[in-house]
């Protein structure tokens, strides 16, 4: 059993995961800034189908990752972390976890690699499945998006909203290094219904902040993404008045037996895209 959080104690938390993001974020482009950054590769975990897939890892992952497990430890001791550098946690001990820290370290390898400074530092606190504070820093950019239960989003230290869709261009987010035939039709159902689109294309959680802030309307995702990858940036998108559903209209949720994602959608508000999919 545990005890759900409270308002007052997301709000003290929430300042210090952002300074910890932060801090992370430095020791990040420390590695950024070198001539030469190292990659080697890890395998990721296996997915429903079966199969084994690498991805590349670099110091910075490995930086930010240590820095924030134990900051995270300091700031909460009795609530466990679950980390992309550290997901081999099996399921028959994370099943019992009421609350827990959802880290990616760095989110937007590829976008850190290319030096184009699309990537970002993730932080989430789950609670019984539900991303219930989340923190989004961009290094490079120098933004930082930050979330908590009925405490509202906010880009540095002001508030945003959805900007639902009224009329004129869609506008529409896509990812930069995961674009797939699957995203490219169902942008052509779009402009079909609505007419020309907007269409940007970002990397990493960027994405959903953009769609939080009210700057896109939409963001679909049918590529595959992982449970870090989407927990802290889901928080903002809910509290800023967005949704992050899965291709049923249901809301994603977290510490499942297998931590990927399904297909996705990331919505101002609901109605723009059911529709396309029945």
């Amino acid at each position: 059993m545990f005890n759900p959080l409270q308002s007052s104690e997301l709000a003290e938390w929430l300042p210090q995961v952002a300074r910890l993001s932060a801090a992370a974020g430095e020791a990040v482009l420390e590695i950024y800034r070198k001539p030469e950054i190292q990659v080697t590769t890890k395998v990721d975990p296996v997915g429903q189908d079966g199969e084994e897939r690498l991805s590349p890892l670099t110091a910075a992952d490995l930086a930010a990752h240590h820095l924030i497990l134990q900051g995270l430890k300091d700031l909460t001791p009795g609530i466990p972390v679950l980390s992309e550098e550290a997901a081999d946690i099996p399921y028959a001990e994370r099943q019992h976890w009421g609350q827990f820290w959802l880290v990616d370290p760095l989110d937007g390898t590829q976008e850190f690699l290319q030096r184009n400074g699309q990537f970002t530092v993730n932080i989430a606190l789950v609670e019984e499945g539900i991303p219930i504070l989340g923190v989004v820093h961009a290094p490079v950019l120098h933004l930082t998006y930050t979330a908590a239960r009925e405490l509202g989003a906010y880009r540095g230290d002001t508030r945003i909203h959805t900007c639902p869709y009224t009329g004129g261009s869609l506008k529409v987010v896509a990812s930069r290094s995961h674009a797939n035939p699957k995203t490219e039709q169902f942008l052509k159902q779009l402009q079909s219904r609505y007419g020309p689109l907007e269409v940007s294309s970002l990397g990493s959680s960027l994405k959903f902040c953009r769609v939080a802030e009210g700057s896109a309307h939409l963001y679909p995702r049918f590529g595959p993404t992982m449970e870090w990858d989407t927990a802290a940036a889901q928080c903002v998108v809910e509290q800023a008045g967005g949704s992050v559903t899965n291709l049923q209209g249901d809301p994603l949720r977290y510490n499942k037996p297998d931590l990927h994602n399904p297909p996705f959608m990331v919505a101002a508000a609901a109605g723009l895209w059911q529709e396309l999919l029945i």
